[in-house]
């Protein structure tokens, strides 16, 4: 056994035979490809008049090849570094993922799901609050401005397709150059838009806002699409170019922070993600399709989105309720850890602490890992970073802002801002202030 942090170079060698096995069993897991929907299915269903459970068929999927590599991995893991900790995550979340796809469309796949996912009710590192419990909260606060004219000037601009196409096509090749990502015009896709690790895919007849464009640009290319790059140029170590449901809520809350902190996350985008993870509860209290499809008919703009959200709670498990795919709900608990992870490190002036976030797909329990291999000389410097994070001057002063509000009574705030509100005097201490005046 390894007990040192030190790696000698002959364990390096197997820890990187280890992640080469790894990322080989992990290639044919495609997880969304596996569980996706042909538009057809949506055809069928609006056909019938949107009054039955639609009917889906998945390709059986032979998981032994995957299984069999991991063994094979686990057998040169035997350390006790943070590198070897690391290899072994990996280790049980590529084996969990290839039984959820041999058990597609089996109640089995949700309970695979639940593992690598979590669900709703699960708490946060603090033991007292959910996903479901800041959904919740999102939904209340946000509410309250549904009928509030949010912007002053005009309505949001709405793009064609061909403009968001141009649009996309010049942020990527502003930071990618060569390597930029294509951007694809198609007809068969379920989804507005989808990314994959070169490409992104948008369909034909869909509605595009201005907002749209700047999350599609701030997500996946800047985020999701970058990380894959990164990761693909670390042949020491290659599992950490692939997207696996292992790095899925640090990836999402990564890419979902990128909209926020770039001005592209709206409230109906924040509704959305609050509203899947109420979705996925209903599904795993026993909701089917037909219950989730009106439940979003009332929140979506229209009868096809209503069906493409419920559609992203159902697809690998059952249509008939009780055993929902619960990846959606890793958006809002993602950005909740990503955000809170940067607030403690930018405590400690180390900008690799942030910056190795862009090595590849990573979580962020791996980061000691990605530090350890990078002392080491074993791991390339991510080589493409997106605007927000090569210039840090900006998140770092919010962080150092951000962490000094724990210390605010929040409810004192509240509670002097009603009373001004209602007329009585704060004695010139101001709405918002602390103490006394200087």
């Amino acid at each position: 056994m390894i007990a040192s942090r030190e790696l000698p170079e002959a364990e390096v060698e197997k820890l990187s035979e280890a992640a080469t096995i790894l990322w080989r069993a992990e290639r044919p897991l495609r997880v969304l490809r596996t569980v996706a929907w042909g538009p057809q299915v949506a055809d069928r269903f609006f056909k019938a008049g949107a009054n039955a459970l639609p009917e889906v068929e998945y390709a059986p999927v032979d998981a032994t090849a995957s299984l069999e590599g991991v063994a094979a991995a686990r057998a040169l893991i035997q350390g006790s570094t943070p590198v070897h900790a690391w290899l072994s995550r990996l280790s049980d979340s590529v084996e969990t993922t290839a039984r959820l796809l041999a058990a597609v469309g089996t109640r089995a796949f949700h309970e695979h799901s639940l593992t690598l996912f979590g669900a709703p009710r699960r708490r946060f590192f603090d033991g007292r609050n959910s996903p479901l419990d800041l959904a919740q909260r999102l939904h209340e606060v946000l509410s309250e401005f549904d009928h509030c004219d949010l912007i002053l000037d005009d309505t949001p601009t709405m793009l064609s397709v061909e403009a968001l196409k141009a649009h996309i096509d010049e942020g990527v090749t502003r930071l990618f150059g060569d390597s930029a990502p294509h951007i694809e015009i198609v007809d068969d896709l379920s989804a507005k838009a989808v990314a994959g690790a070169n490409r992104i895919r948008l369909r034909r007849n869909a509605a595009f806002s201005d907002l749209d464009a700047a999350q599609l640009l701030h997500h996946e290319a800047y985020v999701h699409i970058c990380t894959s790059i990164n990761g693909k140029a670390q042949q020491r170590f290659p599992i950490l170019g692939a997207g696996h449901p292992g790095t899925t809520r640090t990836q999402e809350g990564l890419a979902v922070l990128a909209e926020l902190t770039q001005g592209a996350l709206d409230p109906t985008r924040m509704h959305r993600l609050a509203d899947r993870v109420f979705a996925i509860q209903m599904a795993i209290d026993g909701a089917d399709f037909l219950d989730l499809y009106r439940y979003f008919l009332n929140r979506a703009p229209n009868e096809f989105e209503a069906f493409e959200n419920a559609r992203r709670v159902v697809r690998g498990g059952l249509v008939t309720g009780g055993a929902p795919f619960t990846k959606d709900g890793v958006y809002l608990e993602g950005l909740l850890r990503v955000h809170n992870y940067l607030r403690v490190v930018v405590k400690a002036g180390d900008v690799r602490l942030i910056r190795a976030l862009f090595t590849g797909k990573l979580d962020l329990e791996d980061i000691p890992a990605i530090l350890m291999l990078d002392d080491a000389k074993r791991l390339e410097k991510p080589r493409f970073l997106p605007p927000w994070i090569r210039d840090l001057r900006p998140l770092v002063t919010y962080l150092s802002y951000s962490r000094f509000l724990d210390r605010i009574d929040l409810g004192t705030v509240e509670a002097r801002i009603e009373a001004l509100f209602r007329g009585e005097s704060s004695h010139g201490t101001g709405p918002g202030a602390e103490g006394n005046p200087s």
